[in-house]
């Protein structure tokens, strides 16, 4: 695992051609648009993703008509993960906003590349420290295999309580996967001992 740097500082070439929405401790949240659609169908038409995430590939063009309808979406804000140097590593976002209840559900997909090395539990960090400190969120929810080590320790890390399973939730590759149901609520996230994505 690589150490972490903090974007604090002057700022990045990089980061001077795309703006961050938010900073975090190594990494920059940046707003999803539809000229990102290349690089996330590139992602998510990787092997090992699509198997973790439950997805299959989708055209280019399905998935940029999405992006287009999704940033017209407001209850959804996808993000685009970025390394202090600008390089785009993953993509977070939140989805199934309901202001009313406060709550929504936390998606991370990290390119192949750039797993294990910190950024996932970096970027979900971000993620919530937005929902809960900008956003009149309470609870986040989170689902993923059951088998899905690496998501399950990421959502760990980032204060994610186990709280059941959905068994035979999702039909992948021909058989049934139970999906874990984690969940993070505001008194959680405020009894966290981690800096806070602002003070980064």
């Amino acid at each position: 695992m690589t150490e972490d740097s903090d974007i604090a500082g002057p700022q990045h070439d990089a980061e001077a051609e795309r703006e961050l929405s938010w900073r975090a401790k190594s990494v920059g949240l940046a707003a999803v648009d539809t000229d990102d659609a290349e690089l996330l169908h590139r992602w998510r038409s990787d092997p090992v993703a699509a198997h973790e995430i439950g997805i299959w590939p989708r055209s280019l063009t399905a998935l940029r008509e999405r992006v287009e309808r999704d940033c017209d979406n407001d209850d959804r804000d996808d993000f685009l993960v970025l390394l202090t140097d600008g390089t785009p590593v993953g993509h977070v976002a939140l989805t199934d906003q309901n202001i009313v209840n406060g709550t929504a559900q936390v998606e991370l997909m990290l390119a192949p590349e750039h797993r294990g090395r910190g950024h996932g539990t970096d970027a979900l960090d971000a993620l919530v420290d937005l929902a809960f400190g900008e956003l009149p969120l309470h609870r986040l929810t989170a689902e993923t295999h059951t088998d899905n080590s690496p998501a399950l320790a990421v959502l760990a890390r980032s204060g994610f309580v186990h709280e059941g399973v959905s068994r035979a939730a999702c039909l992948h590759r021909g058989r049934r996967h139970d999906l874990a149901v984690l969940s993070l609520l505001r008194p959680e996230w405020k009894a966290l001992n981690r800096p806070r994505a602002w003070d980064a």
